[in-house]
């Protein structure tokens, strides 16, 4: 689903080269996107919000023989999640309570602290006059997070330094995008490294699970926030620790689940990793691309499970080190070895151009 967006086809291409006799069929509900898909058939399909949306996937599923309807988005996942009584035996995700629960970035996180699982403290704002009373809850620190319950891509989150600043931050998101003031809540801030955690679990355990860290973002020139969460740099981190925490936290939360959880775990001023957000039944927008150096393929493993085939896989980190991973807008993405960034690059920032060479 969504082919023809980034997700999609990253996901298409790691499961083209894992597999090449798969038959890949991509769907989306916008004909100008779909036509850019690299899939082997292409179907225009309603919006994930659309009254026969279920209905149609229902009927494409059976006219093409379809044994599995990936999802590529969160929008994706719920609306599926939902109906999945229509797509009985075609679908790998988790039950739709942890999808429900993990879609809520404020329950999530207070399900997660109850458990005793680090996750920031978060406040929901109920009214803007409630706002001084959540920065004294903090003792008024330099700095928290504000961002709806709800949504992707860090979409309204940002840094605030004040109530005031929190106040104009949500009425502008307000004012210009609709998002209503009770959607918002303020969270401990978190300063530290941002590590993904991509993983793939079948009745509890967690099969293989791959790590990464977040180093810039797209766009942030024109995000007053600075911070989304595509990544236009990113890289591979051997991170034990941080795969343990999210395999606690999804145990506590999903104790018997399967398909795919990707996590995005934030690091506070000490080190200490948090768990800041759970995308149930989906991976990483673009952490699929570093399948081609990975010894086993994330998305071919999340295929073989659910269509029952056997994987001799349990528990399994695959974990290298110093792979990084550059995008930008209208380019595949390329994943180097760290010390390649030296290869066929000549340094011209101290002593210029040698005439000689050019």
């Amino acid at each position: 689903m969504g082919a023809g967006n980034a997700a999609a086809e990253n996901l298409i291409q790691s499961l083209k080269r894992a597999e090449p006799t798969l038959v890949l069929i991509g769907c989306h509900e916008d004909r100008f996107v779909l036509k850019h898909s690299m899939a082997d058939a292409r179907h225009l399909v309603p919006s994930p919000g659309a009254s026969d949306f279920l209905r149609r996937i229902a009927d494409l599923v059976r006219a093409c023989h379809i044994d599995l309807v990936i999802p590529t988005a969160d929008g994706h996942v719920f609306a599926l999640s939902s109906g999945r009584r229509r797509l009985t035996g075609k679908l790998f995700l988790p039950a739709h309570s942890v999808v429900k629960l993990c879609r809520d970035k404020y329950a999530l996180a207070v399900a997660l602290r109850r458990r005793g699982l680090p996750a920031p403290a978060t406040y929901r704002v109920k009214r803007l006059e409630a706002i001084e009373g959540i920065f004294g809850r903090f003792g008024h620190p330099a700095r928290l997070w504000c961002r709806p319950r709800t949504g992707t891509c860090a979409r309204g989150g940002g840094s605030v330094s004040s109530p005031e600043q929190a106040r104009n931050w949500i009425c502008l998101w307000e004012a210009m995008q609709g998002v209503p003031a009770s959607s918002f809540t303020l969270s401990e801030y978190l300063p530290g490294r941002e590590i993904l955690c991509q993983s793939v679990w079948l009745r509890g355990r967690m099969i293989l699970a791959s790590t990464f860290e977040r180093l810039s973002y797209f766009g942030v020139d024109n995000i007053p926030s600075g911070v989304t969460s595509l990544s236009s740099l990113a890289k591979t981190v051997i991170e034990p620790a941080v795969v343990a925490l999210c395999r606690h936290a999804i145990r506590a939360i999903a104790p018997r689940t399967s398909g795919a959880f990707s996590v995005d775990v934030k690091e506070d001023e000490h080190g200490r990793p948090h768990i800041t957000e759970i995308n149930a039944g989906r991976f990483f927008m673009a952490m699929t691309a570093f399948d081609r150096i990975l010894k086993h393929s994330s998305a071919l493993t999340y295929v073989r499970l659910a269509r029952g085939e056997r994987v001799d896989l349990d528990g399994a980190y695959d974990a290298v080190d110093d792979y990084y991973m550059v995008r930008d807008l209208d380019i595949a993405p390329g994943v180097f070895r760290g010390e390649e960034f030296f290869d066929g690059i000549e340094d011209s920032r101290a002593s210029g151009i040698d005439p000689k060479r050019v």
